[in-house]
């Protein structure tokens, strides 16, 4: 008599860390509803009136507009640097709940303000605390999953950036109209401190965590890295593969910034749209940002699993995404909305795109202990960008309309590629030393 042999049947991996990507979303749908509320407020003459941000025309004033803009990301640059280093200093876990209770204090402070200078000095620290939500992110999908997967997590979470733009004007013109512009603000800040409630509940490294089985950790380890003592920041600054990171922000961040900020006008002043009607472009541009957020990550993702090397993969995606922003132009010289929103449209999605795979390049190139400073550090050079395009932008608008803005955003895309090829052709990974 044979006695047949006891077949064990692996335990599947749990996955836990899709619910940590879940939670990143929701940072940053909160980070874009909290950050959109003023493109959005501006369009209630209310607003304008009750800030100072009127001008003698009894419209918004756009240079004062890019101005304030201007100072917010001041803020954000430092508050990259800033919040990177501690972030790698004290975790995740504590860096992240420090940098969204903030920026929500700093969005609910908003509601309070009688003047533009008050409103400058209140996102100040709006922009201080959300510039740690990206390298706080970034530096979580590091620790959460394998190479393979990173780009994808990145995509999806970094798709929160385009839920929350949608959300925001339905946000923004429901406590507008029902209550007042005092009580979005207060509204939208809260929405933070409730996310810190569930991130301490439910984080904590994976190798600690006790909903992460053996399988799932083996899974995260896959591709795991010897890690070292942290790297000091200035090693990390002068090095080509931060840099690389640091030119694509340095070049793409103020054409998101562009769309971000002066969408709303845009529409309301060319296309005579306003705060009610302004709900279903919105609806409709970010919607397709989305996508192409998704888009980006799998796509990559896919090119990887199918045998591409990782700089093949990531400089084909970036591609194929910065000739998506090239149609943005013709945006500005159609009289026809609904023309303008599916270009505008495509090139928000081709950002997203090609953003989630920029911050994905970090954890291509850097070990887990410095993700977050590097991505602090070319955040902080991005900031740059932004706050001298927020200056200008204002002066532009006001004086030749925004064709010159639009055209900035098709072509900024191709020239970052071009200078990240030039500045790490191989996408060759850092060396670091903990001397």
């Amino acid at each position: 008599m044979s006695i047949n042999p006891v077949v064990l049947t692996p335990t599947p991996p749990t996955t836990y860390r899709w619910r940590i990507c879940a939670l990143l979303f929701c940072s940053v749908v909160i980070h874009y509803i909290d950050r959109q509320a003023l493109s959005h407020a501006v369009v209630d003459p209310v607003f304008l009136k009750d800030t100072g941000l009127m001008g003698s025309d009894g419209k918004l004033n756009k240079v004062l507009y890019g101005y304030l803009d201007a100072s917010f990301k001041v803020a954000f640059m430092i508050g990259f640097l800033l919040m990177g280093n501690l972030l790698d200093r004290i975790g995740s876990r504590k860096g992240f709940s420090f940098a969204i209770v903030t920026w929500s204090l700093g969005g609910i402070g908003q509601a309070l303000v009688t003047s533009a200078a008050g409103l400058g000095i209140t996102r100040f620290f709006l922009g201080i605390g959300e510039a740690g939500n990206f390298p706080a992110s970034i530096k979580t999908v590091a620790e959460w999953f394998p190479r393979k997967e990173r780009s994808l997590a990145t995509g999806i979470f970094n798709t929160g950036s385009n839920v929350g733009i949608i959300v925001a004007p339905f946000f923004m013109s429901f406590f507008m109209l029902h209550f007042s512009w005092r009580v979005a603000f207060v509204v939208s800040g809260l929405l933070g401190l409730v996310w810190v409630v569930f991130w301490l509940r439910m984080y904590a490294t994976p190798q600690t965590h006790p909903k992460v089985n053996a399988a799932e950790l083996t899974l995260i380890e896959s591709d795991a890295e010897i890690i070292s003592s942290k790297t000091p920041w200035m090693k990390l600054f002068p090095m080509r593969q931060t840099w690389c990171f640091a030119i694509g922000k340095l070049l793409t961040d103020p054409a998101w910034f562009l769309y971000l900020i002066w969408l709303p006008t845009f529409f309301k002043e060319e296309h005579g749209i306003d705060l009610k009607s302004m709900v279903l472009p919105m609806i409709i541009i970010y919607t397709i940002s989305a996508v192409g957020s998704i888009a980006g990550g799998w796509l990559s993702s896919n090119f990887i699993k199918i045998g591409w090397s990782v700089n093949r993969a990531r400089k084909t995606t970036f591609f194929i995404f910065a000739l998506c922003a090239v149609p943005a132009y013709f945006a500005c010289i159609t009289s026809n909305i609904w023309v303008a929103v599916p270009l505008v449209g495509l090139a928000t999605a081709a950002h997203a795109g090609f953003s989630a795979n920029l911050f994905t390049l970090v954890s291509d190139t850097f070990p887990k202990q410095a993700v977050a400073s590097v991505v602090g550090i070319g955040g902080a050079i991005g900031s740059i960008g932004g706050v001298i395009m927020s200056a200008l932008s204002g002066i532009i608008y006001q004086n030749f309309g925004p064709a010159p803005l639009f055209i900035y955003g098709a072509l900024a895309y191709l020239l970052a590629l071009l200078l990240m090829h030039l500045l790490n052709p191989k996408l060759s990974p850092a060396v670091l030393d903990s001397n």
